[in-house]
């Protein structure tokens, strides 16, 4: 590790030592606040823009700063942690962090389902599906676009308050209790819809891609939904077992 090595009297790679000192200050600093320019740093540590661009691109490539083209590099938000083995809907996330959960409603509507939204509530051939499409919002700032496909059964939800309330909730007062939860993680970039959806700069911010089918009281899939979050803004904690930790040799 660097710290090890420095305190044991190795040298440690310029950038590295960048490295160390904006952490800190993104450690102890406000979200926002303006940190030096590569011109800046190179002066005060005695190194190229280069070597400290380096330093830089590794932080924010962690999500720890910001860099605005043209304005500066900026300490970034801290991201909201959700908690492992929890089924909260994104208001009650939201409620649990002191925040205030909004949406604005893209859509929603009665339409055709697709093969895998067939296939994910276990519908017939040519069933149609509720479509409800919303950005999802944390005091304000978008945290993610959430598409939710339900079935017919559930369209009471259309008449409820999409915008400044839970569809969960909306499920459970048309009998349909949300209950348990499958879902799967994977990563990509956004498209120019969703990065200006979302407050992106470009398109160069990753997304943090959930799916999952949730099911009711009765054991039915009641919800097929994709929640494409900021990844710098939003963190899914999650715990492993290992099934088969090694045999430590005898006598040791």
């Amino acid at each position: 590790m660097v710290e090890s090595e420095a305190a044991e009297g190795k040298p440690v790679a310029r950038y590295l030592e960048i490295e160390l000192w904006l952490r800190e200050q993104t450690r102890t600093g406000t979200p926002g606040a303006v940190l030096p320019s590569e011109a800046e740093l190179a002066a005060q540590f005695g190194v190229s823009r280069m070597t400290a661009r380096q330093a830089v691109q590794n932080l924010a490539q962690e999500g720890l700063v910001e860099r605005r083209r043209g304005s500066g590099t900026y300490i970034a938000e801290k991201p909201h942690h959700r908690r492992e083995g929890i089924l909260a809907s994104f208001t009650e996330d939201m409620r649990l962090r002191g925040m205030t959960a909004s949406s604005t409603l893209l859509d929603a509507s009665l339409r055709s389902a697709s093969v895998a939204e067939i296939e994910a509530l276990d519908l017939a051939d040519d069933a149609k599906v509720v479509s409800i499409q919303r950005i999802r919002r944390g005091d304000g700032v978008p945290q993610s676009i959430e598409r939710a496909v339900l079935p017919t059964s559930c369209a009471a939800v259309l008449a409820a308050d999409l915008e400044h309330g839970s569809l969960h909730a909306a499920l459970h007062a048309a009998g349909h209790t949300p209950m348990i939860a499958q879902s799967w993680i994977s990563a990509r970039m956004p498209t120019p819809g969703e990065a200006r959806h979302l407050s992106l700069p470009g398109q160069r911010e990753p997304l943090l891609v959930e799916r999952r089918i949730i099911r009711d009281q009765d054991n039915l899939p009641v919800e097929f939904t994709e929640s494409a979050y900021v990844a710098s803004r939003y963190v899914i904690d999650a715990t492993f077992r290992i099934t088969d930790p090694p045999v430590r040799p005898a006598g040791r």
